[in-house]
Formats: C-alpha cells, structure tokens, sequence
C-alpha cells in the first residue's frame, strides 16, 4: 500500500485547508503506516504555476504549507514530505503520459471549464494540461490509493484511464491503477459570515475564515461572533438541515473533537448559541493554538524546513527512478540496453 497525496502552496492556511486535508492526512499516516504501506505527501508548487502569483510566493507558500503539515503532525521520518520542482521526474513523465492522454478526455475535465471561464482561449496550456500533471504525480510512485475530494474524483478517473492505456498501448503491466481514499470524516468548511460559501482565502473579511496563524483571541473572537440564527439546537444533526449557518459550526465542532456530529449536537440540543460558540471556541484554541506556534516557529527556521523538503526529495527521486526508466524504455527511448 503506497498513498500519495499533494497540496498547492496557496498561503494563508486556514480552518478549511486544515480539517479538509491535512488533518486526514495525520490520520491517513497512522493508518497507512500500521498496515505496512507507505505516505507520500508533496508540496505541489508546479501546479501553483497555474495560478496568476509572483515566484517570491510560490517560494514563501510552499514554506508555509510544509511548517503547517509538519506542525499538524506529519512526521517526515514516517512519511515522505517534499516539494514537486525538486523531483524533475514528475514534470518527464507528464509530457510522455500527455502522448497517452487524449484532448477528448482533457475536454471533459469540469475544473478546467470552471476556472478557464468565459476566456477558454486565454487560459495557459498548463492550466489546461494539470489533470495529466496530477496522474503524473501519483503513477509515478506506483500509488494504490489517493486521498481525493469530490471535486478530484473526475482528475483521478483520468489518471486510472491513462495508466490502463498505456498499459494497453505498449503491451505492459507496468503503471498502477490508483483507487480513490475517500473519507467520510473529511468536512466541507464553510464560511463564518455566509455558510453558502466555503471558508476561503479569497474572502476579503478576515471575520468570515479561521486562519492557522491567528492567535487565541482571534480565533475565540470570530467564533463568537460568527453568523448563527436565534433558534436552539434540535435533537439531532438532520434537524439542521435547512440551517446552514448552525450546520457549519457544528461540523467544525465534530471535526475538532473526532466525534459525530449527532454526538456533539445530543450534548447541546435544546441550548442556544450563546452556549454552543463559547465552547467551540475554547475547543478550537485548545486544537489549533499548539499547531499555530510549532508553525510559527518552523517558518522562522527556514533552513530546517528545507532540509526536510531536500532530505524527502532524494528519497522520492529514488522511487521515481526506476519507474520513469521502465516508462522510457516501454516508449522506445532507452537505446543504450
């Protein structure tokens, strides 16, 4: 069992990035360890190129991301942390999977029609090409499984297509067919000023995400003063169905905790908010205050930081190794046999 998983150095961590991802992973690393299997996780800093962002903070993002994934509890001597630029296999290997790839499939990909909009012409080759970037990045490592969210589900169907066709092309039984790693206690983190939007970055009211390096006081400060309506909790989580706002803080309750949200609601029904956001607050610096100042203090010893991402990366281009070269040699590009 090898799981690989990345994520984009986009700064400004928040609630959402960590209970969406990197809180599974910790857990993913226990549990893939136990078996026997192996973690990969990446800093995915070529996909950043995709986005309109200086190269100054793609270096400082990937920074911040790798001392928020260590301080949440990925142990580099456990799993293999590093940075995508840093294994040049990843980039080889896409362009010799985009020969196996077709348009028709890339055509279909509905993240591509989302963020290319209305300017499909204008949009970079890159953008367009990511899905082929992204099975490069797990056929690589010969990955069985993928921690993946709904919205990835359609890019991992595509990297199991191109591994089976290349297989079928070239007559060989070499690139895996990853299967997806889905979990149910991964949450969709909304926004505390709209709950009909997911927390965001993006989001220019401070009041409306929590981020990971807020300290305590702010962090108890938007919590009590996140949108909530007058009504108590009910009996159970499907009663707040049509309550968005109310749904929202207590999944964040749920996940902080590792309980059910029908656990954590059973304890507060009939109470109001004036009860429930007071916890969840103290709840939420308890959880997020340690990780905030190991984060804190790693991004301020960025040599430290480094060697983790060179020390993970000589080992992830010593798995890639073998199978780039099988790849090349399957395509007829290896002539010195």
């Amino acid at each position: 069992m090898r799981v690989v998983s990345g994520i984009k150095p986009t700064g400004n961590l928040h609630l959402g990035n960590y209970l969406g991802a990197i809180k599974q992973w910790v857990g993913m690393q226990a549990d893939v360890e136990a078996a026997g299997g192996e973690s990969m996780y990446f800093i995915a800093d070529l996909h950043a190129l995709t986005d309109a962002v200086d190269p100054r903070g793609v270096t400082d993002n990937s920074f911040e991301v790798t001392a928020a994934i260590i301080a949440s509890g990925i142990d580099p001597a456990r799993s293999i942390l590093f940075n995508q630029a840093r294994v040049p296999a990843h980039s080889e290997l896409t362009w010799l999977l985009n020969n196996v790839a077709r348009v028709g499939w890339l055509n279909r990909m509905t993240q591509f029609k989302d963020k290319a909009g209305k300017d499909r012409e204008g949009a970079s080759v890159g953008l367009y090409d990511y899905p082929v970037l992204m099975a490069a990045d797990v056929l690589l490592y010969g990955a069985t499984h993928v921690p993946v969210g709904e919205d990835q589900k359609q890019h991992l169907e595509l990297a199991r297509d191109i591994a089976a066709k290349f297989n079928l092309d070239y007559g060989v039984d070499l690139l895996v067919q990853p299967e997806p790693l889905i979990s149910k206690a991964a949450p969709r983190i909304m926004s505390l000023r709209d709950a009909a939007q997911k927390m965001s970055k993006s989001n220019p009211s401070e009041a409306a995400r929590i981020n990971l390096v807020d300290d305590d006081d702010a962090i108890a400060q938007k919590f009590r003063r996140a949108k909530t309506d007058p009504d108590p909790l009910g009996e159970s989580f499907e009663d707040l169905k049509d309550r968005p706002e109310a749904r929202n803080l207590v999944t964040i309750f749920a996940a902080l905790a590792d309980r059910t949200p029908d656990d954590v609601v059973a304890d507060y029904a009939g109470q109001g908010f004036g009860a429930f956001k007071p916890a969840l607050a103290d709840l939420a610096v308890a959880k997020l205050g340690p990780i905030r100042d190991e984060m804190l203090r790693l991004m301020a010893d960025r040599g430290a930081v480094d060697a983790v991402l060179r020390q993970g990366a000589d080992r992830a281009n010593a798995l890639a190794a073998p199978l780039l070269r099988d790849v090349q040699t399957a395509m007829g590009l290896v002539i010195d046999r």
